[in-house]
């Protein structure tokens, strides 16, 4: 996803945020997991904390990881998701 997807996303997310509560907690949650690992390669490169690495590619594909996901289950009808047309 590019930073403007995501950026797009958070902005559905906000706009609708009364109607989809949980869903605005869940995506911030994800952006600060994808953030933390993003800012984390640097500080795992540093202390040599090598272990921590596959961590932080983890952390960074989460939102990828999220909306595919999220997509899959929205095409097969077993959850509806209506932020997609900000994509």
């Amino acid at each position: 996803m590019t930073l403007k997807q995501l950026s797009q996303v958070k902005r559905w997310m906000v706009m609708h945020s009364a109607r989809h509560p949980v869903e605005l907690a869940v995506w911030n949650l994800i952006l600060t997991v994808w953030m933390l690992g993003f800012m984390g390669v640097p500080g795992a490169l540093l202390t040599h904390a090598w272990m921590a690495l596959p961590l932080c590619l983890i952390a960074w594909l989460l939102p990828m990881a999220y909306a595919g996901g999220r997509r899959q289950l929205h095409r097969a009808g077993r959850l509806r998701c209506d932020w997609l047309t900000a994509l």
